[in-house]
């Protein structure tokens, strides 16, 4: 249990809740004491408002988002307040700022953060109108709160500037400890690989956050202030996971023949198993270590675990002899090389956390970092692309104000108390998805019951207003802890802190606490619909997008492996970026297949052909991989021209599944026959066992090995081409149906 709080207690979200709070709790505190409440709770919304703009960054980017931010939700604040006396000036003012502050999320996750911010200010501006010299001090005052935030947090960066990354980097090291597990699994033999698979994917989302989060605040500290121990130490660990992962994906195994192989055998495949197990169970050990700054030692010995591994391949060769186990042999020595990668890796991490690292220890693999970043424009061409109902976010921002305006409607007809409460609970629970919208609903409508339930019996046996405003301060720093990780829980605590502050304001406690639950019924129930038949974001449509994308990477990936096959050197910028982008298209596909699977049954269309189409396009970049490693850690030879032939067929087959999602018809293209392809198999494997001739003198038993060695790359592109001819099918039957 105690382990547990201090878990929660050391997380991110626990230190952006307690930034909020602090920022939140002092002015009201101290305006109090000086007798002036109002002006106290003013600024705290202006750091409330300010506070979702705060995303982990460089401090340049994070005073520039968090000043943005400030000024924006003051100024969309002091606007509604000019307009509101004005009814002709009003809602036309009033739902061009809606549309067009929504509208800012196409620029990414920060303007996304700040638009909602935004949204949070119009909303409740209408919980209490001002006029003359008091809504310009009110706008001020939410701007004082915004830049009181602002030093909050700028503080916490400067106490401990590495924090967030190092517990982004702990997260990364338990999700790849937890995908090499998976890996481990499924030497199991009566192993569930089907469903081993598709929670490898779901991890490989999870993954790509990750990766996602730590290379913008890591390469923008390279790349702005230059590089410090901790920054190298933390880049190298980010690097050595990265490659880590890589390794795992491309190391697949044909778990099945390999069963039925050794058969006989089977403790051969327990021994790796274990091996495989012990990889997983260091690295969760070392996240763990790294969390509570700890000495690292080991609970497993990898070496002497390789070493059994060792012997059990020495004990088959010897039982079968070395001619008729040498296929036996050459697997496992595949295997065995393998693993020995992945120690190596796993032995880097480890030296990260315990040694000083130098710049040279990064080995070239800081140069051209900040490629890896995603670039922001805030061009006006990016927001007019986006004005047309081919733009999910233009439909999105479009449904979003007509709810908007319709709730704001509702509240002035209908006698309700606040009408802001209704527009608040829109703008907090309306995604673009219908899935996340839909389950937002349910746990505010929730959360906002069971809290005020919870705040109004806790408020029945306490009136000591001291002990009251501890609760009020705990309720606001659980709600925001929770914001990201449980929104039922976070709705619950938010909704207490509200009702906590009634109750310290007003008497009639009971009547705040069924206006605010009817308030958010209406708001939630008005959301659901819009995102039900306004201009529905279905998945579906936008599956072919992702589908599109994950080819096009994947494709792009194999085209650079191809070209660092053929002229040798060193592993490029763009090799890198490619298998980069890879990665993140995949995650993105499974992403959308999981919208996908939380909408209406009616609107899951083709889910199982989309299934397939995100494990075949998994499977290619494990494949792809595969071929990219194999080529990096051996000394290869000139490539062929029926190498290039093969790899061509299958980027042409690529291309081929892009036109049909695309246009639905397939481009003429020269293509090579089954028959003529097999023959370049062929020839390959000639190649192959003419070079060995050709060069140094060589026993029987080492060209069998080489030539084995030889036909494991072949089976790699045959398993590719293969791969590819099935994306081409299932992507016709899934837009023929």
């Amino acid at each position: 249990m105690i382990d547990q709080i201090q878990k929660f207690t050391e997380s991110t979200n626990f230190t952006n809740a307690l930034k909020i709070t602090i920022a939140a709790v002092i002015p009201v505190l101290l305006f109090t004491f000086l007798g002036d409440f109002q002006m106290g709770f003013t600024i705290a919304l202006g750091a409330f408002f300010t506070y979702p703009g705060d995303i982990p960054s460089s401090p340049k980017h994070k005073i520039n988002g968090i000043l943005f931010t400030a000024v924006l939700v003051s100024v969309a604040n002091l606007i509604i307040n000019i307009v509101y006396p004005y009814p002709y000036f009003f809602y036309p003012v009033f739902v061009t700022s809606v549309f067009f502050l929504a509208m800012l999320s196409v620029y990414g996750q920060r303007t996304t953060l700040v638009s909602f911010s935004a949204l949070l200010a119009v909303s409740l501006a209408f919980a209490h109108i001002n006029t003359g010299w008091a809504m310009i001090q009110h706008s001020l005052l939410i701007l004082i709160g915004g830049l009181f935030y602002l030093l909050v947090s700028l503080i916490f960066h400067y106490i401990r500037p590495y924090r967030y990354v190092e517990l982004q980097t702990v997260s990364c090291i338990q999700l790849t400890a937890k995908y090499l597990k998976l890996r481990g699994d499924l030497w199991s033999p009566d192993a569930d690989k089907k469903a081993i698979i598709e929670k490898q994917l779901h991890l490989q989302v999870e993954i790509n956050a990750i990766h996602q989060n730590i290379r913008e605040v890591l390469i923008s500290n390279h790349k702005n202030s230059g590089s410090s121990n901790q920054n190298r130490k933390l880049l190298i660990v980010f690097v050595s996971l990265v490659e880590i992962l890589e390794l795992a994906l491309s190391t697949s195994f044909d778990h099945n023949k390999l069963h039925l192989k050794f058969s006989e055998y089977p403790n051969v495949l327990a021994t790796y198993q274990k091996l495989a197990y012990n990889l997983a169970s260091n690295l969760k050990q070392l996240s763990k270590s790294v969390k509570n700054k700890q000495k690292f030692t080991p609970k497993h010995n990898l070496i002497k675990n390789l070493n059994d591994l060792e012997l059990a391949i020495v004990a088959y060769e010897n039982h079968l002899g070395k001619i008729a186990a040498s296929e036996g042999v050459f697997m496992l020595t595949t295997m065995l090389q393998y693993a020995e990668k992945q120690i190596e890796k796993i032995k880097i991490v480890e030296r990260a956390f315990s040694l000083a690292i130098l710049s040279q220890d990064l080995k070239g693999k800081d140069k051209d970092l900040e490629k890896f970043l995603t670039p922001q424009h805030y061009l006006w061409s990016t927001l007019i692309e986006n004005l047309s109902f081919s733009s999910t976010l233009f439909r999105h921002s479009l449904r979003l104000t007509i709810t908007i305006l319709i709730g704001f409607i509702i509240g002035k007809i209908l006698p309700f108390q606040n009408v802001y409460w209704i527009l608040l609970t829109i703008s907090v629970i309306m995604r673009p998805g219908y899935g996340l919208t839909k389950e937002r609903s349910f746990n505010r409508i929730l959360g906002t019951i069971l809290g005020g339930l919870i705040a109004f019996g806790i408020l029945y046996f306490i009136h000591n207003n001291i002990i009251i405003s501890i609760f009020t301060i705990l309720s606001m720093l659980l709600g925001f802890s929770f914001t990201q990780t449980n929104y039922k829980i976070s709705a619950t605590f938010v909704t207490m802190y509200i009702v906590f502050i009634y109750g310290i304001l007003t008497p009639n406690v009971g009547t705040v606490i069924q206006y605010r639950i009817l308030d958010t019924l209406v708001g939630a129930i008005l959301a659901f619909l819009s995102n039900h038949f306004l201009w529905p974001s279905w998945e579906f449509l936008n599956i072919p997008v992702y589908l599109k994308k994950s080819i096009k990477a994947n494709q792009n990936y194999l085209k650079e492996i191809s070209i660092f096959y053929n002229k040798k050197g060193t592993v490029s910028t763009s090799y890198r970026l490619a298998r980069k982008n890879a990665f993140i298209e995949i995650g993105n596909l499974m992403a959308s297949f999981q919208r996908m699977a939380q909408e209406p049954k009616s609107k899951q269309k083709q889910l199982p052909q989309v299934y397939k189409l995100a494990v075949l396009n998994h499977t290619l970049l494990s494949s792809s991989a595969s071929l990219g490693t194999y080529i990096q850690s051996h000394k290869t030879t000139r490539a062929s021209e029926a190498f290039n032939v093969v790899v061509d067929t299958v980027i042409k087959n690529l291309d081929n599944a892009i036109a049909l999602l695309e246009e639905n018809t397939i481009h003429p293209q020269e293509s090579i026959t089954k028959t003529d392809l097999a023959l370049r198999f062929t020839e390959l494997k000639n190649i192959r066992a003419r070079e060995l001739k050709e060069g140094n003198t060589i026993d029987e038993e080492a060209f069998l090995l080489k030539m084995q060695e030889a036909q494991l790359i072949i089976e790699q592109l045959i398993w590719l081409t293969n791969l590819s001819e099935n994306i081409v099918k299932t992507t016709k039957t899934l837009l023929d149906s």
